[in-house]
């Protein structure tokens, strides 16, 4: 049998509204009257409806992970969002909290979605696990003081927006240095988004990595539409390519077939890295050389971060730097000095 807050009410002699008052710890019901109240819950095995309570505290117990517009197959696909929806979702269930998914195809459709789970009370704070130059969403929960946590970089405000990023300037001078140690020198930095920070950030890195060692850094090689192919086998032939960066590892893959596609073999005459270390990197041959961003990590702390900000404990921005590392596999060879 079901026990429920009549049952409670009518053991304990009080009204119905008073046991919900218990529940929610209202300041207007003594301690003398809640111990008796909480007593009876004891004796007959109640357990309180989270949602009904939640309805009386005015909060929902739940988060909302809002995912960037999913607008291409590339990004439907890639494991690193669900990687991090399934840690943010394991740190949340330490919190008591649920998680709940806000995506669309346009940034448009997506604002519309948060707006709506924000006025509905649907979650207590959000979790971006993105950060887009075009993005109208940060604006919103950033004018309306609504508590979110960032996972990367943002374009502005960074004294006052809580983010959790790794280094990845330095993950790009990383990846690009490690290119150069194998004697690599005609390289390439392959993106298929030119207005994410992460896009910016490794970006610099290689040209950093690639000036430091007195070599030229040539211009990124964006391929977002399908147009954008059609001069990719001129241009490893103009630059006399033999290695790439490539913004992350399910895009690397498309780069080698391409390559291949085109008289290359990949590691032979073309070196290439990526980012993430994800499923993705070990499920084919050659494997993946990738820098692992540690998924897990943060979507572990930008939890602990929005958690934070739910119970007032951070007053201001921060940053949280996760360490990275990069695991050398099949895709990365020494060129052959001639």
């Amino acid at each position: 049998m079901t026990i429920t807050v009549k049952d409670v009410a009518k053991r304990a002699g009080v009204a119905t509204s008073t046991v919900s008052r218990v529940i929610n710890d209202h300041s207007s019901i003594s301690e003398a009257t809640k111990k008796k109240v909480r007593k009876v819950m004891d004796e007959l095995g109640y357990v309180p409806n989270i949602a009904a309570r939640n309805l009386g505290k005015r909060t929902s117990s739940a988060i909302g992970v809002i995912l960037p517009p999913l607008d291409s197959k590339e990004r439907i696909g890639n494991p690193f969002y669900l990687e991090i929806i399934e840690a943010i979702n394991d740190e949340a269930q330490k919190h008591e909290m649920t998680t709940a998914i806000a995506t669309a195809k346009s940034f448009p459709r997506l604002l519309e979605n948060v707006k709506r789970m924000h006025r509905q009370k649907q979650v207590d704070g959000f979790i971006l696990v993105y950060s887009d130059r075009d993005d109208l969403v940060i604006d919103y929960l950033y004018e309306n003081a609504i508590p979110f946590t960032l996972v990367g970089q943002p374009y502005k405000n960074e004294e006052e927006i809580v983010f959790v990023d790794n280094d990845n300037q330095l993950l790009g001078k990383h990846a690009t240095d490690f290119l150069i140690k194998n004697h690599h020198e005609n390289i390439l930095f392959i993106t298929n988004t030119t207005h994410e920070s992460v896009y910016f950030e490794r970006y610099f890195g290689y040209q950093k990595a690639m000036m430091l060692a007195g070599l030229p850094a040539l211009a990124s090689v964006p391929l977002e539409k399908p147009e954008d192919f059609v001069g990719f086998e001129q241009l490893l032939k103009e630059t006399k390519a033999t290695a790439a960066v490539v913004i992350d590892d399910i895009f690397a893959l498309r780069i080698i077939q391409l390559a291949e596609m085109y008289g290359y073999k990949v590691p032979e005459n073309f070196s290439v890295i990526s980012f993430n270390n994800s499923i993705f990197s070990t499920l084919m041959h050659p494997y993946l050389t990738s820098i692992d961003v540690d998924v897990s990590e943060l979507g572990t702390m930008a939890m602990r971060k929005l958690m934070d900000q739910i119970h007032e404990v951070l007053s201001t921005g921060v940053r949280l730097v996760v360490p990275h590392k990069l695991v050398k596999r099949e895709t990365v060879v020494p060129l052959t000095q001639e």
